[in-house]
């Protein structure tokens, strides 16, 4: 008689199946009781301290008595919502540093609705991020504070510290795009760093769409790993259905990476024109409003992290900023990670906040 290809064990079969129908019944108590109020992201204590138009400056309660004297502002991509970086109790690089004695602020840029489809990044970077630094510098009585830039959002802050160095004490790039022609990327090539409007026609999408939806935006990052990020991770859930504490991570996880606001359709224009498909920041040719933007201006002591499993945001993107900006106090700083393990690996959270904290005390 012909043996089976497969072989396996009866009895560690059935096991292994009780286990899995154990896991899946705790499980279902455990969703059968949760409720979307319970699933909260954004876990430190924080105060809005300024308002302009949809956008929130939040100011986090200090956790020491005399914290460090120059604030750092964090400024958030515009794609998914900033409290990534307060996701949790044990996974919050805001909490982490501010146990540290950072005082922390962080700009909520909202929800843009149809009446806020022709803001321009003149108006994001100048304006908002420009009215949010003054009001700090004036809470403070600063000339300067230190700011970290996150992905998209540090992209920003090198064009505003590029405009108003004088305003900056210390520049932290997080995960951020310098150079959008590297192709390691699969989001480069799709935006068009190669072949421009071939790829996608920018022009077409923002006249037929506006805004542009979140959830568009969310597709297509998913489709850049569809099995790992569509199937395995589901997959993989079976696997915490019996720890309601693992599994309550995983549905904070999902209700980030699902809350996506839309884009304001005339600033997506100019970030995909100017910058994914020409290139501009380190060509030397962008502009914000009538403002020429130049990276050598960028002198202030500068700190770029990044990822190096990052699927988003390739090394040599971030990378490059070292061969463009302007600052003799240039350090780098890598994690073995990806883009989203930037935020919950466990040695990102342990080695992070400290090396942060010291280099700005330094």
């Amino acid at each position: 008689m012909p043996q089976s290809p497969i072989r396996f064990n009866l009895e560690q079969t059935i096991q292994e199946l009780v286990d899995i129908n154990r896991k899946m019944l705790k499980g279902i108590e455990t969703l059968s009781r949760v409720r979307e109020g319970d699933i909260h992201v954004g876990f430190s204590a924080k105060e809005a301290v300024y308002r302009e138009d949809k956008i929130v400056l939040y100011h986090y309660q200090p956790l020491v008595e005399r914290p460090y004297f120059v604030p750092l502002l964090f400024v958030y991509a515009l794609v998914n919502r900033p409290f990534m970086v307060d996701l949790q109790e044990n996974r919050s690089l805001v909490r982490n540093l501010l146990k540290l004695g950072i005082d922390v602020y962080l700009i909520d840029w909202g929800y843009p609705s149809r009446g806020d489809r022709w803001l321009t990044l003149e108006d994001y970077i100048d304006v908002y991020v420009g009215n949010c630094v003054d009001f700090i510098r004036q809470r403070h009585g600063l000339d300067r504070i230190n700011v970290l830039g996150i992905c998209q959002g540090g992209t920003f802050i090198l064009c505003y510290a590029s405009l108003y160095p004088e305003k900056i004490q210390n520049l932290i790039t997080m995960v951020t795009p310098v150079d959008f022609h590297v192709e390691d990327g699969l989001l480069n090539r799709w935006a068009g760093c190669s072949v421009g409007t071939q790829s996608v026609d920018i022009d077409l999408m923002v006249d037929a769409l506006g805004n542009i939806p979140g959830s568009f935006l969310n597709s297509g990052y998913l489709m850049l790993k569809p099995y790992l990020l569509g199937v395995q991770k589901y997959l993989d859930v079976v696997d915490l259905m019996d720890n309601e504490t693992e599994l309550m991570n995983f549905l904070r996880m999902e209700k980030w990476i699902f809350d996506s606001p839309d884009l304001a359709g005339e600033a997506f224009r100019q970030f995909m024109k100017d910058f994914y498909q020409g290139n501009k920041l380190i060509k030397g040719e962008l502009r914000i409003g009538s403002k020429a933007v130049d990276l050598r201006n960028v002198r202030m002591p500068l700190l770029n992290i990044y990822a190096e499993q990052d699927h988003l945001v390739p090394p040599a993107s971030s990378l490059a900023l070292r061969n463009f900006c302007g600052s003799q106090n240039y350090s780098a700083l890598s994690f073995p990670t990806g883009h989203i393990g930037m935020y919950v690996s466990g040695k990102v959270q342990r080695d992070l906040p400290p090396a942060i904290a010291t280099w700005l005390q330094r």
